[in-house]
C-alpha cells in the first residue's frame, strides 16, 4: 500500500469515527415536547392575520418560550411540540412533556379540555419513565377543572386562589420566592413568580417551592418509573428571563436549574 493510500485510508477511518460519534449524539439527544393542543391561543397579528402565540418555542417576544428552549438546546436537548391530543404512541419520542396553561373559553372559543382518555394516556406514559411538567396560572387565566383531573392523578391540586399578587413594576418584591437548600433549584436564590395559585398535595407529592406566606407553589411526585413536576405559573416565559427583572432576582439561573434537573431525571429514567 502506498503512503498516499495509507493516508487516505486513515482519514476515511477518522471520518467514519466522527460521523458515528455525531450519530450517537443525535440519537441520544433527549426530546422535549411542548404541548400546543391544550394551550392553543391565537390573536390578530400586526399584519392582520390570525396567528398562534403564547408559550411557543419559536415565539421570541415576551410571550414566548424561546429562551427556555435555547437553554434546553444548550444543555443538549432537542425541541419538539405536540399539536394533537397526547397518546402513548406520539409521546414515545418524548423524554419530557410540558403542558402549560390550558385554555379557557376566554382564550380560545373552542378549547381542547383535558379528558379522561388523555389522562390515561399521559399517566401510562409517565409510569413507563416519562417526565411530565404541569404549569398552571392564577385561576382567572387557566382552565383548572380539567387540568386538576390530570394533576390529581399524581397527588396534586391547583387551588382556585391567587398568591404573590403584583400590582405593577414598582412592587416586584411582592412576587419574590426565596429558594434555600433546594433539591431542584441548586443555584438560584430568589425567583420571581407573580399572580400564581397554590398547590395542595397528597400521597407521594412533595413541595419544592413555597411563597413567603408558606403556600406551596411548586411540587414534584414520582409515579411509576416517571416524575411529575408541577408549578403554579408559566413563569419561565421570555418576559421574566430576559434580564428585565431587578437585581437580586435570578429567574435565569432558576431556568437553567430546572432544565438541568428535568434532563437529569429523564436520563435516569
Amino acid at each position: 500500500m502506498s503512503i498516499k493510500d495509507s493516508y487516505m485510508k486513515r482519514n476515511l477511518s477518522l471520518l467514519i469515527l466522527f460521523l458515528c460519534s455525531v450519530a450517537m449524539q443525535v440519537a441520544s439527544a433527549q426530546t422535549v415536547v411542548l404541548d400546543y393542543y391544550f394551550n392553543h391561543e391565537s390573536h390578530i397579528a400586526a399584519d392582520g392575520q390570525v396567528k398562534r402565540f403564547h408559550y411557543m418555542w419559536d415565539d421570541t417576544t415576551n410571550t414566548g418560550f424561546s429562551k427556555w428552549g435555547n437553554e434546553f438546546k444548550a444543555q443538549g436537548a432537542t425541541l419538539s411540540y405536540l399539536a394533537t391530543k397526547p397518546t402513548i404512541a406520539n409521546l414515545k419520542r418524548a423524554a419530557i412533556y410540558i403542558i402549560v396553561d390550558p385554555d379557557t373559553k376566554k382564550e380560545n372559543p373552542a378549547p381542547n379540555y383535558i379528558q379522561k382518555d388523555n389522562i390515561s394516556e399521559i399517566a401510562n406514559w409517565v409510569k413507563t419513565g416519562g417526565i411530565l411538567v404541569l404549569m398552571a396560572n392564577d385561576s382567572a387565566n387557566v382552565e383548572l377543572k380539567h387540568f386538576n383531573m390530570l394533576a390529581s392523578r399524581f397527588g396534586m391540586h391547583f387551588n382556585n386562589d391567587m398568591q404573590n399578587h403584583v400590582l405593577d413594576d414598582a412592587h416586584f418584591e411582592d412576587g419574590a420566592v426565596p429558594i434555600n437548600n433546594n433539591s431542584v433549584f441548586k443555584t438560584a436564590k430568589k425567583a420571581f413568580m407573580k399572580d400564581v395559585c397554590s398547590i395542595s398535595l397528597s400521597g407521594k407529592a412533595q413541595p419544592i417551592l413555597k411563597a413567603t406566606n408558606g403556600a406551596i407553589i411548586a411540587a414534584t411526585a414520582t409515579y411509576g418509573k416517571g416524575i411529575v413536576f408541577a408549578v403554579s405559573d408559566p413563569w419561565l416565559y421570555n418576559e421574566y428571563v430576559n434580564g428585565r427583572l431587578p437585581m437580586g432576582f435570578d429567574n435565569d439561573n432558576a431556568m437553567a436549574d430546572i432544565t438541568r434537573y428535568l434532563l437529569f431525571k429523564a436520563k435516569k429514567h
